[in-house]
């Protein structure tokens, strides 16, 4: 219980689009899906239906598996890809490298990473290319997977060109595509295209998709375009402790918003928000932008009595990655907030 003493704030959080609740969509959903009896691990009706709606999304006959959070989407699909004697490449600020606790070389029994750089946060064709071909002697961990950030840590976009790009690179080197989408509903609604045209159609093997973004409580998809790397894939779910046994709650909110499109609603609310968050605190002096805002975050340079006055106003938000300040937009994030933020900042800069 708080302490009578406390100060009452608003709602300030900009620290992650974790912060916010389950949306009411998805808590319908697990309502709806909490009566009676229904078979466990998966076998469920609720549970088959979504894996059918995603199949009917990205328009293949896709693998479908649910898991409870992107770590472990990340992993175990890495330790599909790969033997404990190769290595992944991927981008120096990518989740896997910087935020997974080494839980990718964990679940493949020593994978190692490789860091390749890239302008904001996106992998550099030449900077890839250069790695797989730096050695090719039997004391080198062999390049297997190429992994992709999409939108990247950096709120940046990669475009289907690019995609495109990398993974006939990685394909030419026999490297398989792995993508990293807990925040992919963002992709499809900046760019406009069908989830299939920056996925398989481009060369993707294997796509972690993200719900908790977006405003599902718990449970990730790794949906595998390629149907042969997910041979036995279920045995790595269960004894990594991922295989659920009453599925049909990590489930039953991926049909609801898959079938009303409330998947994309809240991402296409973030990013407006994070537009707007964007335009509001630019003319504000000593506010540097420091990424172009793709999806639903800025990321800003803020001199340190800027920091401090905000932080004693109760706002919260993380100075780590990129060099500065993130702001993080959620479906939950509210145009007053930003407002206050604002005003707050501009009395700071002042």
């Amino acid at each position: 219980m708080s302490n009578s003493n406390d100060p009452i704030l608003p709602r300030w959080e900009f620290a992650s689009d974790n912060t916010a609740g389950i949306c009411p969509e998805a808590w319908e959903a697990l309502a709806e899906a909490n009566h009676g009896f229904s078979p466990s691990y998966g076998n469920d009706s609720c549970t088959r239906e979504a894996a059918d709606l995603f199949r009917e999304i990205f328009e293949t006959d896709c693998e479908v598996f649910f898991v409870f959070n992107g770590t472990a989407a990340n992993s175990l699909a890495i330790s599909a890809l790969c033997r404990s004697y190769h290595s992944v490449i991927c981008h120096e600020t990518a989740h896997i490298e910087t935020d997974e606790c080494g839980a990718p070389e964990f679940f493949s029994n020593g994978t190692k990473i490789l860091l390749a750089t890239g302008p904001g946060g996106r992998l550099d064709p030449d900077t890839v290319r250069s790695i797989i071909t730096k050695r090719t002697d039997i004391h080198y961990p062999r390049p297997r997977v190429l992994s992709l950030t999409q939108p990247t840590e950096l709120g940046t976009m990669y475009q289907p060109e690019e995609i495109r790009t990398l993974s006939a690179l990685a394909t030419s080197h026999n490297l398989k595509v792995h993508m990293d989408g807990s925040r992919f509903a963002l992709a499809v609604d900046a760019l406009g295209c069908a989830p299939a045209d920056i996925t398989w159609r481009v060369g993707v093997d294997v796509l972690c998709l993200g719900g908790t973004k977006f405003g599902i409580g718990t449970g990730e998809v790794i949906l595998f375009f390629d149907r042969a790397l997910a041979d036995e894939f279920a045995y790595r779910c269960k004894q990594s402790g991922q295989l659920a046994s009453k599925m049909r709650f990590l489930a039953a909110p991926w049909k609801k918003m898959l079938k009303s499109g409330g998947w994309l609603e809240g991402a296409a609310h973030s990013r407006r928000c994070a537009r707007l968050l964007e335009e509001t605190l630019r003319p504000i002096p000593g506010v540097e932008i420091l990424y172009p805002v793709e999806a639903n975050s800025v990321f800003l340079r803020l001199p340190e009595s800027c920091h401090a006055a905000l932080k004693a106003r109760g706002w919260q938000y993380y100075v780590f990655i990129g060099g500065g300040a993130r702001l993080m937009c959620s479906w939950d994030t509210r145009e007053e907030d930003i407002r206050q933020l604002a005003a707050d900042l501009t009395a700071a800069a002042s």
